[in-house]
C-alpha cells in the first residue's frame, strides 16, 4: 500500500506526497473526515513515508494514541503521556511520528496542555491528529497545523474500491453496498461483514411503507427499534434516504435500470405509487432536520418520535 494506491482523495494525497518529497512536510497535521473515510490509512502512510519505510508493519517510531477504554474523552493524563513519548528520542532512525486518533475528543484543558508541543515539537518529531469534527479543535491548535479535509468518495472511486477489496460481489450486492456506504469505504466494509446493518435496510423499507397506513401507532412502533440502534443513527438515516432516492428515480423514469436497491424493486414500485413527489421531498427534509438535531446531541428518543410523527403527517 502507498499513498498513490489508496483510492480517492487525489488532491490530498498529491499535496502530502509533494510536501514530503520537497522537504516541506510540516511538523503537525490534522486529517479531518467522517468515520470510515480513510483517515487512518492516510495517516499511517504519511508516517511511513516520513520514516522512509516501505514495508507494511508496526514501527517503534510510529506511536499511536486513542481514547482510553472506558473513557469518552482524551484528558490531561493522556496528553502528558503523549508529550512524554514525543520527547523521547527516535529508536530506529532520526524521526518519530505520533498519530492521535479522535483528537476532537480531547478536552479543552488537554488541548491547551498539548499546544506548546504542537507549536514547538522536538527536532525530528511529527504529529498527525485525526478527527471527525474540526470545530471541536481549538483555533490555537488548528492555526499551527496543516489541515487536510477528506471528502466522501465519488461513485466511480467507490466502485473501484469494491472491485479491489471485494471482487466476488455480485452486481446486485455491489449496488446495495454502494447505496448504504454513501461514499464512505469503511461503511461499505461494515455492511458486507455485518448482517445487522443489512437488517437496517429492511427496517427502513418497512418503515416507509407503513406511512401509507395513516396509523400513527403502527409507525411509532419503529421508535423503539430506532432508539435501540441510536448509536448507528447515521446508517439508519442513510438507508431511509437511499430508499427514497430510488423511489424518486423510479417515479421519474419508470425504469429499474438506475435503481440502487434492486433487490427491493417491488417495494420501490409500491412506494412510487404510495407517495407523491412533494411528500417524498417533505420526508427528505424531515430526515435532514432529524440528522441536524442528532448531531447536536438532542435526546434520540424524542427526536425519533418527532420524526415518525412528522413523516406520518405530511
Amino acid at each position: 500500500m502507498s499513498l498513490y494506491k489508496i483510492i480517492g482523495h487525489q488532491g490530498v494525497k498529491l499535496q502530502i506526497a509533494n510536501s514530503i518529497k520537497l522537504g516541506r512536510f510540516s511538523h503537525a497535521h490534522i486529517l479531518v473526515g467522517e468515520n470510515g473515510i480513510g483517515k487512518s490509512m492516510i495517516a499511517e502512510e504519511m508516517a511511513m513515508k516520513v520514516l522512509g519505510k516501505s514495508e507494511i508493519r508496526q514501527y517503534v517510531d510510529i506511536v499511536k494514541f486513542k481514547v482510553p477504554k472506558g473513557k469518552k474523552s482524551i484528558g490531561i493524563e493522556e496528553v502528558k503521556n503523549i508529550i512524554e513519548e514525543i520527547n523521547k528520542k527516535p529508536y530506529e532512525c532520526d524521526k518519530k511520528v505520533i498519530i492521535l486518533y479522535n483528537s476532537d475528543k480531547m478536552t479543552e484543558t488537554a488541548q491547551n496542555a498539548l499546544l506548546k508541543t504542537v507549536e514547538e515539537p522536538p527536532e525530528g518529531s511529527f504529529m498527525i491528529l485525526l478527527c471527525e469534527k474540526l470545530e471541536s479543535i481549538l483555533d490555537t491548535i488548528k492555526s499551527r497545523c496543516q489541515i487536510y479535509k477528506l471528502n466522501r468518495l465519488s461513485q466511480k472511486d467507490m466502485i473501484l474500491f469494491l472491485e479491489n477489496k471485494f471482487p466476488n460481489l455480485s452486481e446486485e450486492e455491489a449496488r446495495s453496498v454502494l447505496a448504504f456506504s454513501d461514499g464512505i469505504p469503511g461503511r461499505a466494509e461494515e455492511f458486507i461483514s455485518d448482517s445487522f446493518l443489512r437488517e437496517m435496510r429492511d427496517v427502513a423499507t418497512d418503515m416507509l411503507k407503513q406511512l401509507n397506513n395513516r396509523d400513527l401507532s403502527s409507525s411509532l412502533k419503529f421508535s423503539n427499534y430506532l432508539f435501540g440502534v441510536r448509536d448507528q443513527w447515521q446508517e439508519v438515516l442513510t438507508c431511509v434516504l437511499s430508499c427514497i432516492r430510488d423511489v424518486l428515480i423510479y417515479k421519474e423514469t419508470g425504469s429499474e435500470k438506475l435503481i440502487i436497491n434492486k433487490d427491493k424493486f417491488e417495494d420501490i414500485k409500491l412506494m412510487g405509487e404510495m407517495f407523491s413527489f412533494n411528500k417524498l421531498n417533505d420526508i427528505i427534509n424531515i430526515i435532514k432536520d432529524t440528522k441536524e438535531k442528532l448531531e447536536r446531541n438532542v435526546s434520540p428518543a424524542l427526536i425519533f418520535d418527532s420524526m415518525l410523527v412528522k413523516m406520518q403527517e405530511v
